[in-house]
């Protein structure tokens, strides 16, 4: 009777399980009022929230929290390696690398990294990351790389280190392992999820990093391991839904190379949790003869449990680890087998988290012309809207992905012109030519500060594509403004703050005159 009311976050863990010692602490406590919280609740034939908790009192969706535009959406690239479609079968009286003959069978993607490892694959999907980072032009884009066990994510940190010793040699947290057998690695997840810490850019996991982790700005999420259970997978991509604004990250982009993408295809990755309990005899998750759920099941590993992952040996001092009693689970290690990439495909997912069938151009023309049927609705609201931001805001609400579309089109494009390009067929301005046509105007109205800051803002247009937020007096307090004076000594040259932000407001008619 001593507590009123207790509060149960991630309640899809130990409170989620009757044979749990959470569980046994909270019907002592049973008098309280409880309340379970999660984003992935848990419903299988063995474990299950609703059968405790109850039916959920308030939810919140996936499809919603994008809309609203607390969660960002994502494009998801499927690649596709040949041995993965294709198999391995070792030849008569093959053995591995360590001698063992290989067991004559055909090892497809289930097996590999767990029962057999091909290092030329795991060197191909390092290069794969690798080179993706370089065509971006930020290798410093956050990025978690979710592997089969925590060998795989030693022996793929070292193939990503080689795949970019320029980064690694200048610091050698580029690319770290956290899981939780790795003492050095976990020291650095503070590091990873911290805004304004570099390093490090790349980590490797398993399980370590599938839960709990507030990944603001990661942008890039790897998939080489499978992912049988629906709630790991959507914590897996809630690594990526973080939004920060101050990065401008609004969307992330997920790489698979195991086929675990397929869950999206599922009806129930973004509806409603459904009890499927199924209690034994004497009412325990588990029947007496099952020991562990079938295949496919979402079971109760205790990696999953304590959001830790399965530690199996110290990879550091030794390259493999014990084999376990017998050959049965004796994994093999191949090298030499040459791994080629197949097919990629880009895919795009709207609001609801369904696939886009059309192009990434026609959906975005689509989704705009359904908010303007018109260039010149278009160009009235346009002209009638200080802050320019606010309209971008509300077609991103809609589903339209600028970034990706700049990615297509060309980064050099502001988005006025790029929705005016994909959407009414105009042709495009260059943020470079733009500004050039400013400049030929330009701002005698102002002594020599105020027209060093305009230029200055008109520079950090052309670079950044800074549209909406050029009127902020923030905006100042980052440089360059920062060696011209403080933000006050540069808000006087224009009189007041008010004198500033209709400078700028001038300075963006001055930028879409001629279009608007």
């Amino acid at each position: 009777g001593f507590f009123d009311l207790i509060v149960v976050d991630e309640c899809h863990r130990g409170s989620a399980a009757e044979d749990s010692a959470w569980r046994e602490i909270l019907e002592y406590f049973a008098d309280a009022t409880q309340i379970g919280l999660t984003a992935t609740p848990k419903e299988t034939k063995y474990v299950s929230n609703i059968h405790y908790f109850g039916e959920p009192l308030y939810t919140y969706s996936l499809k919603q929290g994008i809309r609203d535009g607390f969660l960002a959406p994502y494009k998801v690239i499927r690649v596709h390696l040949d041995v993965d479609v294709q198999g391995y079968r070792p030849k008569l009286g093959e053995v591995d690398d360590r001698g063992y003959e290989i067991d004559d069978r055909i090892y497809n993607q289930k097996d590999f990294d767990r029962t057999l490892v091909i290092d030329e694959r795991t060197n191909r999907v390092a290069k794969w990351i690798s080179n993706y980072l370089r065509a971006s032009g930020d290798r410093f884009q956050k990025t978690i790389v979710f592997c089969v066990d925590t060998e795989h994510a030693q022996l793929m940190r070292q193939a990503l280190i080689n795949e970019n010793q320029d980064l690694a040699k200048a610091n050698s947290h580029y690319v770290m392992r956290i899981t939780g057998n790795d003492e050095e690695g976990l020291k650095d997840i503070d590091n990873f999820i911290d805004p304004m810490v570099a390093y490090p850019v790349i980590v490797t996991t398993s399980r370590l990093l599938s839960t709990g982790v507030d990944a603001q700005t990661c942008r890039l999420i790897v998939l080489d391991r499978e992912v049988g259970s629906m709630t790991e997978f959507k914590q897996i991509v809630g690594r990526g839904t973080r939004v920060h604004a101050d990065s401008e990250k609004y969307y992330f982009t997920l790489v698979d190379f195991r086929k675990a993408t397929n869950h999206f295809a599922d009806p129930d990755f973004d509806g409603e949790p459904v009890q499927i309990y199924e209690p034994g005899e004497d009412d325990s998750p588990l029947p007496p003869d099952v020991p562990n759920p079938p295949d496919g099941e979402d079971s109760q590993d205790p990696s999953d449990e304590e959001g830790e992952d399965t530690t199996i040996g110290d990879l550091d001092d030794d390259p493999f680890p014990q084999d376990p009693p017998g050959d049965k689970n004796r994994k093999y290690y191949i090298k030499g087998k040459a791994v080629s990439v197949l097919t990629e495909r880009v895919e795009y997912l709207d609001e609801n988290g369904k696939l886009v069938t059309e192009s990434l151009r026609d959906y975005s023309r689509k989704t705009v012309r359904e908010q303007y049927a018109s260039l010149d609705a278009f160009l009235r609201r346009w002209r009638g809207e200080e802050r320019k931001q606010s309209i971008i805001d509300e077609l991103a609400a809609e589903g339209l992905l600028l970034e990706p579309l700049q990615e297509e089109v060309g980064k050099d494009l502001d988005p006025f012109d790029l929705i005016c390009h994909i959407a009414f067929d105009q042709p495009p301005l260059t943020r470079r030519e733009r500004a050039a046509r400013v400049r030929k105007d330009v701002f005698s109205l102002y002594g020599p500060q105020a027209r060093a800051v305009l230029e200055a803002l008109l520079e950090k247009y052309q670079d950044e594509g800074v549209v909406g937020d050029l009127d902020n007096v923030k905006i100042l307090e980052i440089p360059p403004f920062t060696t011209m004076g403080t933000a006050f000594e540069l808000i006087q040259g224009f009189g007041s703050r008010a004198g500033f932000q209709k400078a700028v407001h001038d300075l963006q008619d001055c930028l879409y005159a001629e279009a608007a």
